[in-house]
């Protein structure tokens, strides 16, 4: 086991640690859903204003998790992040420090919010986000009607 402390940090999404936990996050997603879930992801839209990629690193240096927030308006007009890529290693324990780093960052984007989607059958992530405090929300874009995925989202003090 990788020890759980870690230190999450801004990366360019196509950096080579960045590749390999996409890849990684890929390969787990295709093999838990049918589907990587790679369409759903652009580089670009993690790199302007209101986005941010980070990568979660282990003491000793090693790449265990990313995320990434891109802008997402919701229908009151409340400044929304939309959490992309969450990826925490097996057994690395970055996932926590992980999600509290890009909540942080959120925070200090100005968002009032977090929501994020994912596969209802991916029962382990819908787990993990309800237990720190994401609730169902409302589906957008792509997502409404959609039976396979669920829409959670917590508020951000």
């Amino acid at each position: 086991m990788v020890d759980c402390r870690v230190v999450c940090a801004p990366a360019d999404p196509d950096s080579l640690d960045a590749r390999a936990l996409i890849a990684e996050l890929d390969a787990a997603l295709a093999a838990i859903t049918g589907d990587s879930g790679a369409s759903s992801f652009d580089a670009a839209d993690v790199r302007g204003p209101g986005a941010v990629f980070l990568v979660a690193r282990a003491t000793d240096g090693t790449a265990v998790g990313c995320g990434a927030l891109r802008p997402l308006a919701d229908a009151v007009g409340q400044p929304v992040a939309e959490l992309k890529r969450m990826f925490a290693r097996p057994g690395s324990g970055a996932g926590r420090a992980l999600l509290a780093a890009l909540e942080a960052q959120a925070t200090s984007m100005g968002y009032r919010a977090i929501h994020l989607s994912t596969r209802r059958v991916n029962a382990r992530a819908v787990d993990f986000y309800r237990r720190h405090g994401y609730i169902d929300v409302a589906a957008w874009g792509k997502y409404v009607g959609s039976e396979r995925s669920v829409c959670l989202g917590r508020v951000l003090v």
